[in-house]
Order: C-alpha cells, then structure tokens, then sequence
C-alpha cells in the first residue's frame, strides 16, 4: 500500500510536505483572528491566575515576631532623630554663617560713616582696599609690565593744532 491513499492516512501524509505551508496559511486565512485574540485571552488568564501567587494578601501576611518589630522602629527612630541632629548642625552652621556676613556689612557701614565724616568718600576708601589687596597680590607674584606704546604718536597731535 502507498502513502497517502488508504482512508485512515493523515492530509499531512497525502499532500506530503510540500502541503503543510498551504495547510497553515489557510488556517491563518480562515481563523487568524480567532487564534490572535484567543492567545491574548490565554496570556491574560495566566498572568492573573499567576498575580496572587507572587503578592501575598495582607491578611495572609505571616506574623511577624514582636521582638523584630520593636527592633526596626528603634532602628527607625535612631536613624530619624541621627537624620534630625545632622540637619540642626547644617542650621546651625548657616545661622553662624549669616551672623558673620552681617558682621561684616555692620563693619563696613561704620567704616563708610567714620570715612564720610572725615571728608572721604566711599570710593576712595575702597580704591584704597583694592590698592591694598593688590599690593599683597602683587608681593607675592612679581608682575612685569608690558611694553606700551602710545596710541597716537606725538606728531599727530602737534599737527592737528
């Protein structure tokens, strides 16, 4: 008996292989969008059939033991109160910080009142300040100065006269 010709012999066995792409595109064709949403359905079953087995409820949480619990509150009211004095500290630090800055500024006011009461303007004193940070600037870095050169030459300025 050959392959293919009894009535109890698979379609796959008839056509031979060279059916199968025929067979599945078919099949496509007629049920593809069946087979499309089935499959998605299938997925969306298993994903919420696998939920509950990954998130435990919490009424089936297991007890958990009162020694571990008072432990990791301690813990958290030691890390909260350590978290509390760091930033105190920081407070602290910027209020002394701001008391200096207007230190500072108070100082500068009287010098500025001291200098206008004596005839001087603010200016001045703080040319001064500058020529004085410079000179320490410049003690310290020797500068040397370049060769300058006169923008105009002392001929033109006799000629336009």
């Amino acid at each position: 008996m050959v392959a293919g010709e009894g009535p109890g012999e698979p379609v796959l066995e008839q056509g031979g292989i060279q059916a199968l792409p025929q067979l599945v595109c078919s099949l496509l064709a007629s049920y593809g969008w069946f087979l499309l949403f089935g499959c998605a359905a299938l997925y969306l079953l298993l994903q919420k059939m696998g939920a509950p087995r990954r998130i435990r409820p919490s009424g089936t949480a297991p007890p958990l033991e009162p020694d571990v619990v008072v432990r990791q509150q301690e813990a958290l009211a030691a890390a909260r109160i350590r978290m509390q004095e760091e930033l105190n500290a920081q407070a602290e630090k910027y209020k002394e910080k701001q008391r200096q800055l207007e230190e500072e500024k108070r100082r500068q006011k009287i010098a500025m009142w001291e200098s206008m009461q004596e005839g001087k303007s603010y200016k001045e004193k703080r040319n001064q300040q500058e020529v004085e940070s410079d000179a320490s600037v410049s003690s310290t870095i020797p500068k040397s100065k370049p060769n300058k050169k006169p923008l105009r030459g002392a001929d033109s300025c006799d000629s336009r006269a």
